[in-house]
């Protein structure tokens, strides 16, 4: 075996370079980082070949002595940890690793001039090699430029995906920084283009600049406390979700991180309301003490630990649920406008109004409205129209007066604005009913109704075993179901709240729901899935005739709604169609 010996420091900045500098984007964090930490008001990042030809970051931070630059590129070597035993850390930086990692593996130019100092001064690193301190032109702050980045380190190199691929992923790291750090002014130039010039601004105001305005304007105010953490930013209505998750960005402690635990608790918050592989919109700024957080876990530090993961992510869960159950007549209004946070109708109630009751069952009696019956049987089967004059639709209603019910499947309705607005009756009943199911779950336990004559229904044999291993699960929910022999299961109740179902069906649906997991589901995801089916089968469906009075209790009963935006499975339950999109599609503006 040969001798054991010390590797060279040159060797060990190139290895640790492979740890904390793995692509452009690494480099451009942590520069950008030591700027912010630098206390600077404005930052430019300029990038050339997707970073990997040239980046270059400028700020006006404090800047580094003459003294201290060579201290700056020497590896362990830091001037923001004052806790040594690594438990309050409320600075970005803090290993003292990023500078001597990249002049490891490129060439490293520092140009920098603190208060109170003639000049500025300059230093380079080029695989390592460390030149003399010397003086050089330049304005207060830090001027630092990475050229050939990897020269030094081929090996590493030849697995850079193209500079377009890497130029995206670095602007995506100056991207959240800026977010993280509204308060400072941010300009993003890659191979001579501005992607972006922001001056220092409020949150909402950089999240309408970096997620754009229309995504921006849907989006709703969260803010939530338990203990010594806080919660805060904005977050999108269910009817608002992206094929990736590109439009989700955490900050904690001023920090910007991709961590699992508040990934997944952003996607259980959600997961009620939106479709399988969407991903909903938010901007999270989470607060808390230093010491219940331990930043040191990844050398990128994108990672955290939190003394109480399960209290974080039950705050996050909780928070985003109740701002997502404000009824329709809020998630429509923009987030610009406090007052449109507080409800102006009345809260869901679990029982049934007379009017929900009028859309479900035919119960509202059409005598006082021989006009509308009469309409009603002699319009063209894919269009009804409601009774003559349309209601002049009231403020406090956003989904507004009905017009007609199209392809007996969608309701047509006019907004106060004057918006068009389409409703999906089968979609929106559906939402309206999990609500009500859910609310009598929630005070004690749905209501059951035996059957008069208990329902037998087939099963092959796994399938049945499935079922009825969840026999408490769907006792909770009003179901109440037994063995009946090999591969058979007997119905005996079922939730009131469904008056004639078909107990077959809905019993067959629940198997496969459950069996649809290849991990064992948690009970509460249990519970969720099943309520989803039973409402499901309790819905109006599509291709039913409604009469005027029950398109008008359908949009009364979705504005006062939790969730009512979209269905059990995430779909909208509405859309709506301003004048500008009307326009837009029949070519009268670009």
């Amino acid at each position: 075996m040969p001798p054991i010996r010390r590797l060279s420091d040159t060797t060990i900045n190139r290895i640790a370079a492979g740890e904390v500098i793995e692509r452009p984007a690494a480099a451009v964090k942590e520069l950008v980082e030591n700027a912010l930490d630098a206390g600077a008001k404005r930052i430019e990042v300029i990038l050339e070949g997707g970073g990997i030809q040239r980046i270059e970051i400028i700020d006006n931070g404090c800047g580094i002595s003459a003294a201290d630059l060579p201290l700056a590129v020497e590896r362990h070597a830091t001037s923001k940890l004052t806790d040594e035993a690594l438990v309050r850390i409320n600075t970005l930086g803090f290993r003292g690793e990023a500078l001597p990692s990249i002049g490891a593996a490129a060439r490293l130019t520092l140009i920098s001039r603190p208060t109170g100092q003639d000049g500025a001064c300059r230093i380079e690193v080029a695989g390592g090699q460390i030149s003399d301190v010397s003086p050089s032109p330049g304005v207060r702050g830090t001027r630092a430029i990475v050229a050939d980045l990897f020269y030094a380190t081929p090996a590493r190199r030849k697995f850079l995906r193209t500079p377009r691929a890497e130029g995206e992923a670095a602007a995506r790291a100056v991207w959240r920084l800026a977010l993280a750090a509204p308060h400072v002014a941010f300009r993003l130039v890659t191979d001579e283009r501005v992607l972006f010039d922001l001056p220092a601004q409020d949150e909402a105001a950089r999240v309408a600049a970096l997620y754009g305005r229309e995504a921006a304007a849907a989006l709703m105010t969260l803010e939530a406390t338990r203990e010594d953490v806080q919660l805060r930013g904005l977050i999108g209505p269910a009817s608002l979700s992206r094929a990736t998750g590109h439009l989700q960005s955490f900050v904690v402690n001023g920090r910007p991180v991709q961590d699992p635990l508040l990934r997944m608790g952003l996607r259980l918050a959600y997961r009620d309301v939106i479709p399988a592989g969407r991903h909903p919109v938010a901007a999270l700024w989470l607060t808390l003490p230093d010491e219940a957080l331990d930043v040191n876990v990844h050398p990128a530090k994108t990672e955290l630990r939190f003394a109480d993961g399960n209290g974080v992510r039950s705050l996050m869960i909780g928070a985003i649920g109740r701002a997502l159950e404000r009824p329709v007549s809020l998630a429509m209004a923009p987030v610009a406008s406090p007052a449109s946070i507080r409800p102006s109708l009345p809260g869901f109630a679990p029982a049934p109004s007379t009017a929900a009751r009028g859309f479900a069952e035919r119960e509202l009696s059409l005598a006082a409205a021989p006009q509308a019956r009469s309409l009603a049987q002699t319009a063209p089967p894919a269009f009804a129209v409601p009774p003559a004059p349309t209601p002049e639709p009231a403020p406090a209603h956003p989904l507004g007066a009905p017009l007609a019910q199209i392809l007996d499947t969608y309701v047509l309705a006019m907004a106060p604005d004057g918006a068009l607005v389409i409703v999906d009756q089968h979609a929106a009943h559906e939402r309206l009913t999990e609500e009500r199911l859910r609310a009598e779950f929630t005070e004690g336990q749905i209501a059951r109704q035996p059957l008069l004559v208990p329902v037998v229904v087939e099963f092959p044999p796994m399938e049945a075993a499935r079922l009825l291993a969840e026999t408490d699960v769907l006792a909770r929910l009003g179901l109440e179901i037994e063995a009946f022999g090999p591969g058979a299961v007997l119905v005996r109740a079922v939730p009131a709240a469904l008056r004639q179902p078909d107990a077959a069906g809905l019993l067959r649906d629940l198997a496969e729901q459950f069996a649809e997991s290849e991990a064992p589901l948690a009970l509460e995801a249990k519970l969720d899935a099943a309520l989803a089916r039973l409402a499901c089968h309790r819905s109006i469906r599509a291709g039913r005739r409604l009469q005027a009075e029950e398109m008008s209790a359908l949009l009364r009963e979705m504005e006062a709604t939790p969730r009512a935006g979209t269905c059990s499975h995430g779909r909208p339950t509405f859309l709506r169609l301003t004048r500008a999109d009307l326009e837009k599609m029949f070519g009268r503006r670009g």
